[in-house]
């Protein structure tokens, strides 16, 4: 499929995304309490080759070179979190002067470079000194994370116009409070609803308050979404499609739509019942000025009869012998159309972003360059979905890369690598790949 930028019309908005943990490093300077990814990563061999983001990709202290590759690039939406414990380091009190300056000269820095910032308020690194208390398990979150979001917004609100709540709380919740993979290493069914219940409380008080403070501000929140199918047609598979489907897509963004949580498709999510206060099911529900829609892959579900609670499996790409990343994730584009209009065609939707797609392949430097052409031609190809879903009526108007730099990929460590900018993590040299070069040019068209 042919196409070019002027396809998307001119308000399409074509950015990067990053995240605090994975690019900033300096975990420990200038008033910087702990996250529990900082705690999370120093607990053994939790994370691939007992790897770090400590130092990461440095962006703390190169983050003007890294904008300037952003100018260079004509790159000019940019999307990156706040660090919570860098601006409130315990959480809630006491402000951090030094984390809320770094964030001011970023911010103008982009701003100078006509470069619009667009603030994840949550990508994942709670303050440590909250999870002692209990973190996103404790109700009493609502009061730190209202704390929290108005500290972002009255400091940086007079600048900054484009915020988004949370990111992906189906992972963080998932993998941080029910399988123990991501921090802060929870586990069991409780600790899960528990932190799913009040991760989505938290998402639609956050929009609210972002709103409050300014009318005119722009808010969303992102959800991760994979394109599921049944791995047959057999009555069993089809069903656990549909509660992997529940569990996955659907568990936050119905809730935000004022849905409720899906409980027609995963019976056992009736239990979030002993988590809800009076009125929380209002409270649930807030309209966004957009979702932000997540994609990398499909998911091939089949049924499991001794998997606990959704009685199902995902078979894994390399089990399948199709294309995939190293992430072990499908090369799938026509996930990415799916999604869309799944979610466009959700009542109350007003507008989707593509917040994060990208994919994670073996780069080789070779004399000074990267020549990424799989990642290139992902992009390409997911992009062409994008168009057609556009084409259909779908209300999607934004596209960001995950993402500008290789960074620090959580669980896995340094090895996936994401990044249109190939970083050498002993040197912190950048060289800007293939893939960086052919989305520069093809957005400057």
């Amino acid at each position: 499929m042919e196409y070019t930028k002027a396809d998307f019309g001119d308000d399409f908005k074509w950015g990067v995304s990053t995240a605090a943990y994975q690019v900033e490093g300096a975990h420990n300077l200038h008033g910087k309490g702990p996250s529990i990814w900082d705690t999370f990563t120093q607990k053994g061999k939790r994370i691939a080759g007992n790897h770090n983001g400590n130092i990461a990709c440095d962006f703390y202290n190169r983050y003007v070179e890294d904008i300037l590759l952003l100018d260079q690039l004509n790159i000019r939406e940019y999307r990156f979190s706040i660090s919570w414990s860098r601006v409130i380091p315990t959480g809630s009190g006491s402000i951090n002067k030094a984390g809320l300056d770094f964030y001011n000269r970023v911010i103008d820095l982009c701003l100078q470079l006509n470069i619009t910032p667009w603030i994840t308020l949550y990508h994942w690194d709670l303050p440590q000194a909250l999870e002692q208390k209990g973190g996103w398990v404790n109700r009493e979150i609502l009061f730190w994370f209202s704390e929290y979001v108005q500290c972002c917004v009255t400091h940086f609100g007079d600048r900054v116009k484009n915020w988004i709540i949370l990111n992906e709380p189906m992972v963080f919740t998932g993998a941080g409070y029910f399988l123990g993979v991501h921090a802060p290493g929870k586990k069991g069914l409780n600790n899960f609803l528990a932190s799913v219940h009040h991760a989505a409380l938290c998402q639609a008080e956050g929009g609210r308050i972002v709103k409050e403070l300014n009318r005119h501000n722009k808010v969303g929140t992102t959800f991760s979404y994979s394109h599921i199918n049944a791995a047959s047609s057999h009555d069993k598979d089809t069903i656990a499609a549909t509660k992997v489907d529940a569990l996955l897509n659907r568990m936050f963004i119905e809730p935000l739509l004022g849905k409720g949580y899906p409980i027609d498709g995963l019976k056992i999510l009736q239990r979030l019942e002993k988590f809800m206060h009076d009125g929380d099911e209002k409270k649930l529900a807030f309209q966004m000025d957009f979702i932000g829609l997540q994609n990398y892959t499909r998911e091939v579900v089949a049924h499991a009869p001794f998997m606990p609670f959704v009685k199902a499996r995902i078979i894994k790409a390399d089990k399948r012998k199709v294309d995939r990343t190293v992430m072990n994730w499908e090369v799938y584009p026509p996930s990415i159309y799916h999604a869309l209009k799944r979610i466009d065609a959700y009542e109350g939707v007003k507008e989707i972003l593509i917040t994060e797609n990208g994919a994670a392949f073996k780069d080789e430097v070779d004399n000074n360059k990267v020549l990424d052409k799989q990642r290139t031609e992902f992009l390409q190809n997911y992009i062409a979905q994008v168009l057609l879903a556009k084409k259909e009526g779908v209300k999607v108007n934004g596209y960001f890369v995950w993402t500008l730099l290789d960074n620090f990929e959580w669980a896995e460590g340094f090895h996936p690598r994401f990044g249109l900018v190939h970083v050498d993590f002993d040197t912190q040299k950048r060289i800007v790949k293939a893939s960086g070069k052919w989305y520069s040019e093809f957005i400057s068209w």
